[in-house]
């Protein structure tokens, strides 16, 4: 009966999510706290040289030879972020005049990003070539999984499946982006010596928890996406049981 099967994929999709949800959320939790934490602790902490964030991320650039990229403030905390649509660093209250470890560490990670359009690195340009693709299949996703598993549809349901892979897949290549965009940050911050040693670990404690959150998410939506796979695959399999 339709109604058997739907239930029957549908429970045991969900009790496999359920089993791994607990330690991808536990590391969520982790990773959120971390930030918090480490962002919080290192705030009140006052770099020797007394650079502002903003004076962090010129640093930055000028160590590559960037000229061209604006860096404006922005309202929100942790909100600091790099658009390269009108190629400019927006950094927080919190960072852009603060002269603190934390401050200096997000800002310089943000000229990162500069820094990775500027020299074309590749993840980066995969990122934002599929990145309206990723909005709209953010958007449409939900409500096309969500018919799929009201409707009893295998098609439908496959779609939403396809696009809520998409979203993943952008997730998957934002992690390099991210890892990378620190990892040239704090290269530079030590190279430059625009943070001393013991300020150097500070700035990595932060940026290191930061990552951490990109890695929980796209846990997250591995996650959420093998629960639908299941259900597809269950439902299909009890539609070809049926058959027989």
């Amino acid at each position: 009966m339709p109604y058997y099967s739907y239930g029957y994929g549908y429970d045991s999709a969900n009790l496999i999510y359920l089993i791994l949800l607990v330690p991808v959320l536990l590391l969520s939790l982790y990773a959120q706290a971390a930030v918090s934490g480490n962002f919080s602790r290192y705030s009140k902490v006052t770099n020797r040289r007394g650079l502002t964030g903003a004076q962090a991320a010129a640093s930055v650039l000028r160590a590559h030879g960037i000229t061209d990229v604006g860096i404006a403030r922005c309202s929100g905390k942790l909100t600091d972020h790099y658009d390269p649509r009108n190629n400019t660093i927006f950094l927080s209250d919190s960072v852009y005049d603060a002269a603190t470890v934390a401050a200096v560490g997000v800002a310089a990670h943000e000229a990162g990003h500069a820094v990775q359009y500027a020299v074309g690195y590749g993840p980066v340009k995969l990122r934002s070539a599929i990145v309206k693709t990723t909005q709209l299949s953010s958007q449409a996703s939900f409500i096309i999984l969500m018919l799929g598993l009201v409707l009893y549809s295998q098609p439908i349901l496959l779609l939403g499946i396809v696009l809520f892979g998409v979203v993943a897949f952008f997730q998957l290549v934002t992690l390099p982006v991210e890892f990378n965009a620190s990892h040239r940050a704090l290269e530079t911050l030590e190279g430059e010596h625009i943070l001393e040693d013991e300020e150097m670990a500070g700035a990595r404690k932060v940026l290191r928890a930061a990552a951490l959150t990109y890695v929980a998410a796209l846990l997250s939506s591995l996650l959420q996406l093998l629960r639908y796979v299941l259900i597809f695959l269950n439902r299909s399999g009890n539609r070809r049981g049926g058959r027989r």
